[in-house]
C-alpha cells in the first residue's frame, strides 16, 4: 500500500510516498481502508520532531481517519468488516490503510461524509473537552474565541452557540472572522499579527471588554498563545475560565498571575488526547454525541481543503503556514 512518510525531522515538503507492507490487525485491533484524514497541529510538529511524542522514524503522519473496516483481529466484537467507521490513531493516517484499537472506532452515520467524520474527532472533542468538561459553560455566559477560523476555534463557536452561549470570536483576518460569523458566531473581532505591541495588546484587551459590556469573558478559548495571551487574561470577568488549548502563534507565553488574582479566573489546561487515556468511558460517550449532532445537522464541521495523498505534505503545510479555514483533509480517492 502506499503512505506518506516523515523518514526524518524537517519540512512537511519532505514526506516521501512510499509503498510498504498492510497492517494487520492483532488481538483487539482492527485494519481500515482509509477514504480521508484529518490533519492537525500535532501533525505540524510531529514531522518536525517537536511534539512531545515521538514516533520511531520513518512514521506516517495523522492521527484520525475516516474509512471501511477491512479487517478486524481477534476478540473484536463492537465493529464488523464492512462498518464505515472514524477513529483517532495517532499517527499513521496518511496512508491508505491504517491500524487502529477497535475501541476507538466510532460508527459512522450513512448520512455523514467520510471527509467530515476524519475532520471532528480531535477538534471537536478538543473543544467539547475544554467546554463541557473544563469549562462548564453556562447558557447565556459569555464565549470568547481567539484563532476562531482555525479547526479548534471554529469547533468551539460552534458548540459555544450549540450550549447556549453568546460566542464572540476573533481571528487575524476579516475573511476569518466571517467565516466565524457564518458558523454562528455573535459578534467578532480582527487582531493584529504577531509580534504586537504594548498599545496593541492594550487595544486587544480594551476591545474584547468593550464587546462584553465592560464585563470580559466568562469563557476565553485560546488555541493561540503568544502576545495574545496576557491581553486576553486582562479581559476576563470575575470567576472567568481561561482555557489553554495550543500555542498555535508559536511562543509559549509567560503572564502576570496577579491577574488571576485581581478577577478570582481560573487558568485551565486542556490535553483531551491525556484525557482519552484517564477516562476512555467518558471520551467515547463524548464523541458519539458530538457525531450524533453532526448527524443531526446541529455541528456541521467545515473542511475547506481536500489533498490527495501525494499532496500530504501541502496539507500540512495549509496549517503551518494559519492558512486552514476549519480543517482540511488528506483523501485516498
Amino acid at each position: 500500500m502506499k503512505a506518506a512518510l516523515c523518514t526524518h525531522y524537517g519540512p512537511p515538503e519532505d514526506l516521501e510516498i512510499r509503498n510498504i507492507p498492510a497492517p494487520k490487525a492483532d488481538v483487539g485491533q482492527v485494519v481500515i481502508s482509509v477514504k480521508a484524514c484529518g490533519v492537525n497541529f500535532p501533525d505540524v510538529l510531529l514531522v518536525q520532531g517537536k511534539y512531545q511524542f515521538k514516533p520511531p522514524l520513518p512514521f506516517a503522519p495523522g492521527g484520525e481517519v475516516a474509512g471501511i473496516v477491512k479487517e478486524i483481529g481477534e476478540a473484536v466484537t463492537s465493529v464488523k468488516v464492512g462498518d464505515r467507521v472514524a477513529a483517532s490513531i495517532g499517527n499513521g493516517g496518511f496512508a491508505e490503510e491504517a491500524l487502529a484499537d477497535a475501541q476507538r472506532c466510532l460508527i459512522i452515520p450513512a448520512n455523514v461524509a467520510f471527509d467530515v467524520a476524519s475532520c471532528f474527532i480531535v477538534t471537536y472533542g478538543t473543544s467539547w473537552h475544554a467546554l463541557v468538561d473544563r469549562a462548564n459553560l453556562k447558557v447565556g455566559e459569555t464565549l470568547v474565541v481567539l484563532g476562531a477560523a482555525g479547526g479548534a476555534g471554529l469547533s468551539a463557536v460552534e458548540i459555544g452557540k450549540a450550549l447556549g452561549a453568546h460566542v464572540i470570536a476573533g481571528a487575524s483576518t476579516q475573511e476569518k472572522i466571517d467565516l466565524a460569523k457564518r458558523c454562528g458566531a455573535d459578534d467578532v473581532f480582527v487582531y493584529p499579527k504577531t509580534p504586537l505591541s504594548r498599545d496593541q495588546q492594550k487595544a486587544l484587551s480594551e476591545g474584547i471588554k468593550r464587546l462584553t459590556n465592560g464585563q470580559g469573558a466568562d469563557v476565553l478559548y485560546d488555541p493561540v498563545g503568544d502576545d495574545y495571551a496576557e491581553p486576553a487574561l486582562r479581559a476576563m470577568n470575575w470567576n472567568g475560565r481561561y482555557l489553554v488549548i495550543g500555542f498555535a502563534a508559536g511562543n509559549i507565553p509567560k503572564v502576570p498571575l496577579n491577574l488571576t488574582l485581581l478577577k478570582g479566573s481560573q487558568i485551565m489546561g486542556v490535553f483531551w488526547g491525556a484525557s482519552t487515556m484517564r477516562d476512555p468511558k467518558h471520551a467515547r460517550e463524548s464523541l458519539e454525541r458530538l457525531l450524533a449532532m453532526i448527524s443531526e445537522g446541529k455541528l456541521k464541521p467545515h473542511v475547506s481543503g481536500r489533498f490527495p495523498l501525494a499532496r500530504a505534505g501541502e496539507a500540512i503545510r495549509t496549517l503551518m503556514d494559519r492558512k486552514a479555514h476549519g480543517k482540511v483533509a488528506v483523501t485516498m480517492q
